[in-house]
């Protein structure tokens, strides 16, 4: 199972990516050089894997956790989860070239609004993991431990 300190090394370098990424694309210019676009494509492996990760290695433990608003919860981040991924695919879809390895901007103005809303859907996920999930786990497994040393 992932770390936290892991997983929060990853919400950084997400959050670096989406910042950076999003500066640099204001410029019309920038979004044709070849360190944006890598810069991106970073990006996207680095989002997939992490929500992934929170998906399978917590998510789907919790589903088996006795308590319903447990598993409620993880149903409502699965779920979250799934929606997250169908946007980011049709996202990626219309912007990028097959086999997902290029840039392909026609309206600078509608890439800029997409790709706002996109990031800041990423980055609200990714906050209400730290500020829900995260917090959650953390004291299920201080209560195994505690009924452990009982």
């Amino acid at each position: 199972m992932a770390s936290f300190a892991s997983l929060h090394q990853e919400i950084h370098d997400i959050t670096e990516k989406n910042n950076v990424f999003r500066y640099l694309i204001q410029d019309r210019f920038m979004c044709d050089t070849k360190i944006v676009e890598n810069l991106f494509f970073d990006y996207v492996k680095l989002v997939k894997k992490h929500m992934e990760q929170v998906d399978r290695e917590f998510c789907r433990q919790l589903l088996s956790h006795e308590a319903q608003t447990v598993r409620n919860t993880a149903n409502r981040f699965l779920s979250g989860s799934s929606e997250i991924k169908r946007i980011f695919a049709d996202y990626l879809k219309h912007y990028c070239s097959p086999p997902h390895q290029c840039l392909r901007i026609k309206d600078h103005a509608r890439f800029l609004e997409d790709t706002n809303q996109m990031f800041d859907l990423v980055l609200d996920r990714i906050e209400r993991e730290t500020e829900h999930l995260y917090p959650l786990i953390r004291s299920l497994e201080i209560q195994t431990e505690e009924k452990k040393a009982a």
